[in-house]
């Protein structure tokens, strides 16, 4: 629990099965402050699930997230767990879906 523990790790882990930049992965997750964002960013990078790359070449600057290959054995594990919250979700009635 330690690596995925937490409010919000699990919803940006989920988000990051694809590569994404940052401003894209704020677009995705409005719900999360940007610095709550920024810090659970920086604790799954520490943590060894995240890597960031940010590219310098050209202005404006510009940062690029993925799960490493350690973040990517978390993959089934994070489809089941939101596979588990659209059932809740459409059973219930009571969980309302995020896209």
């Amino acid at each position: 629990m330690k690596y995925i523990g937490g409010k919000w790790k699990a919803v940006i882990l989920i988000h990051l099965i694809e590569k994404k930049r940052y401003n894209e992965l704020r677009k995705e997750c409005p719900m999360i402050t940007e610095r709550t964002l920024s810090l659970q960013l920086k604790e799954l990078e520490a943590d060894g699930l995240v890597k960031r790359t940010v590219h310098t070449d050209k202005a404006p600057l510009k940062v690029d997230y993925e799960l490493t290959e350690f973040g990517r054995t978390l993959i089934p594990l994070l489809e089941s767990i939101a596979l588990w919250g659209r059932e809740t979700a459409s059973r219930t009635g009571a969980v309302q879906q995020v896209k």
